[in-house]
């Protein structure tokens, strides 16, 4: 998707994805990984989600990024956080409460700016992109993270063809072929999401989230 699709999303608060609270498939499985206190966690695509804010209260360190701007300042701003800002090549970088967003592309990011990575979660960053540029993200941006890096990955799972993306469907396969070259692969669970859940997918027959660890050799 062009940047300037995700910046009229923002401009008119059609951010369905946002949740309110914190992922709960997050608050089930991330214990499991075993990260310890203190680690960085890489938040692609963040928006302005609570589930960094649910990092940073187990003791992580965050560095998220994100196009739009505007999502970043309601962030701090819905927090109650005053963010030091500075610039650098990756763009605008706003810290705080040891919560570091970046306004700037994913995939201008480099190995030097994910070395501090332990883990990343992926919520709706790879299902936010076309075909195309899910098979760009993970060459150009999972291939940054380090060796030894772990974390989770949510997925969508639909008929495709009911319905145009974004949220895109990612189906098991997909997953495989985009990570498996450099990335250890794990189903942890797959549900159904049902017609009635304020996640639901308008316009499809049947919706399932899947979610997966990952682990960079």
């Amino acid at each position: 998707m062009h940047p300037e699709f995700w910046h009229q999303r923002w401009a008119d608060n059609q951010i369905g994805f946002h949740q309110d609270t914190p992922t709960p498939l997050l608050l089930k499985h991330w214990p499991a990984l075993d990260i310890p206190a203190g680690a960085q966690v890489f938040v692609p695509l963040a928006g302005k989600s609570l589930d960094m804010v649910w990092f940073a209260a187990q003791g992580y360190r965050v560095l998220g990024v994100e196009l739009s701007q505007l999502a970043i300042e309601q962030f701090f701003v819905e927090h109650g956080l005053q963010p030091d800002i500075r610039e650098s090549k990756y763009g605008r970088h706003y810290s705080a409460n040891g919560i570091e967003l970046i306004c700037g592309d994913a995939f201008a990011l480099d190995a030097q700016a994910l070395r501090d990575c332990a883990a990343v979660f992926d919520r709706a960053a790879l299902i936010a992109l076309p075909p195309e540029l899910r098979q760009r993200y993970a060459r150009e941006v999972y291939a940054k993270l380090p060796t030894g890096c772990r974390g989770l990955l949510i997925t969508l799972e639909y008929p495709q063809a009911e319905r145009a993306g974004p949220p895109f469907s990612v189906l098991q396969d997909e997953v495989l072929s985009l990570y498996s070259a450099d990335w250890d692969i794990e189903l942890l669970e797959r549900r159904p999401i049902p017609p009635e859940h304020p996640g639901y997918v308008a316009g499809v027959s049947q919706l399932d989230t899947a979610v997966y660890v990952l682990r960079r050799r």
